[in-house]
């Protein structure tokens, strides 16, 4: 007798996990079905677990094709299991491909392939609650949000698009989803977009897809003027869709800890904050060689700017650019000072300099201190005049931390979260403004460009 074991989670029960116990009960004569725990999905980094387990179990049994069901509750149970009951082949979706070769020292591996548009008819009629999700754009950052997707349940990524069709398809292949080169057709088949093009087609992007009934979540900046963005978030509004801008630090765990600590008072009035955030990019990247759109403040200045606006507010009475330019005119390096009725505060950000990336808030009775890279938050001390009296905490950022933004924008859809706290629409706005007057200064026009990927 050929045995064969699987996991999953197996939350909003749908065609895709039934399509894949089948295969799994093709592949031998006794097939055993492991169901993990919340608490275990929690640890490995999975949000937004809807059904409990008893309900997720119930489901699998119900397809018949499970001789027997088990609990998974930890890492490296599937070892274990493997060895205690004698299994000749350990099978899982295809999205998972090479994450458990190691397995293969103790029996088969299979990678069954995995089934595109789980959001049939047939489905959607039957839950409502799985969202497909478009993505606009190829590049490194929508290579990112796939497998952090994957990690939220709820969502399933159905296709991508790309006016240049064979970049849409080379995507499309790697991650086993649905490639379009036709707008129309794009956003008949998706029910949200994630926009992940260059910056200057944010706009029109955010626009075509609201304007279709779409919720949109779109990567920093939003958008470069501050009239886009007023825009944008009314026409949201008018159509009750949800707008969201993707600063994932703003939606980590550690960020929002260290802002709340910033704000109790236990480092009295808020007086002074630096933000840091600079890398060293290939002379010949995107964001090096775009002179209209490139350089450093347009790439990472959402990020240094997001705890100063959370911290301050949007009511600077000053803000000045000074900026080291290469060559072709963009900046390499750019420093943001800006002045508040009670208090000031610096956002540095390079690309072809690099400095001491750190988050700094200073008050009257103490200061925070994040070491890079804090828009990754995990750790960060509170100090006061004691030397001897730091206070430290830490907290976990799985990834790359997309799956934090992706579960906010998901609960805000479905009705669970009304007020995006995490990242306003003055913030949004604020940013956009403070973007266009960047561009402003340097000599940069701010109009939409045209639609190239």
């Amino acid at each position: 007798m050929t045995k064969v074991i699987t996991y999953g989670t197996f939350d909003l029960f749908h065609e895709g996990h039934y399509r894949l116990l089948q295969r799994a009960k093709e592949l031998g004569d006794y097939l055993i079905v492991g169901v993990t725990t919340e608490a275990y999905d929690k640890a490995r980094g999975k949000l937004n677990v809807v059904d409990p387990l008893v309900t997720r179990i119930e489901n699998v049994k119900r397809t018949g094709f499970a001789d027997e069901i088990i609990v998974e509750e930890s890492e490296g149970q599937k070892f274990n299991d493997i060895k205690r009951l004698g299994i000749d082949i350990f099978t899982v979706g295809s999205d998972w491909t090479g994450v458990f070769d190691y397995l293969k020292d103790y029996c088969k591996v299979v990678y069954l392939e995995r089934t595109k548009n789980i959001s049939s008819t047939m489905l959607r009629e039957k839950n409502s609650r799985i969202q497909r999700i478009g993505i606009i754009g190829t590049g490194r950052i929508a290579g990112r949000f796939i497998p952090e997707a994957k990690l939220v349940s709820g969502v399933s990524t159905q296709g991508v698009y790309n006016p240049h069709r064979e970049s849409a398809e080379c995507f499309a292949r790697r991650w086993e989803i649905d490639a379009y080169g036709n707008l129309e057709d794009f956003f008949s088949a998706v029910d949200v977009v994630y926009i992940a093009s260059p910056h200057e087609t944010h706009y029109t992007y955010c626009k075509e897809a609201l304007e279709h009934g779409k919720h949109v979540l779109c990567e920093k900046p939003m958008v470069l003027r501050q009239a886009q963005a007023d825009e944008l978030f009314q026409c949201a509004k008018e159509r009750d869709l949800i707008l969201f801008e993707g600063i994932k630090t703003a939606y980590c765990p550690g960020f929002q800890k260290l802002l709340g600590i910033a704000c109790s008072g236990s480092i009295g009035s808020i007086r002074n904050v630096e933000a840091c955030f600079t890398k060293l990019e290939s002379p010949d990247s995107r964001e090096l060689t775009d002179r209209r759109w490139g350089g450093s403040f347009t790439e990472l200045g959402s990020y240094c700017m997001l705890p100063i606006l959370k911290l301050f507010g949007k009511e600077y009475t000053n803000i000045r650019f000074d900026s080291i330019n290469g060559e072709n005119g963009l900046d390499l390096f750019t420093k943001v000072s800006l002045r508040y009725p009670t208090g000031m505060a610096t956002a540095t950000c390079g690309l072809g300099v690099k400095s001491d990336g750190r988050l700094l808030i200073a008050g009257t009775r103490g200061y925070i201190v994040a070491e890079a890279p804090w828009w990754k938050t995990a750790y960060f001390e509170v100090h006061h005049e004691d030397p001897g009296k730091v206070q430290k905490y830490s907290e976990v950022f799985l990834g790359d931390g997309l799956r934090y933004e992706i579960c906010d924008f998901l609960s805000m859809i479905n009705g669970r979260e009304h007020n995006s706290f995490k990242l306003t629409r003055s913030d949004s706005v604020t940013l956009a403004g403070m973007m266009e007057q960047f561009l402003e200064q340097s000599g940069r026009q701010t109009e939409e460009g045209g639609i190239t990927l």
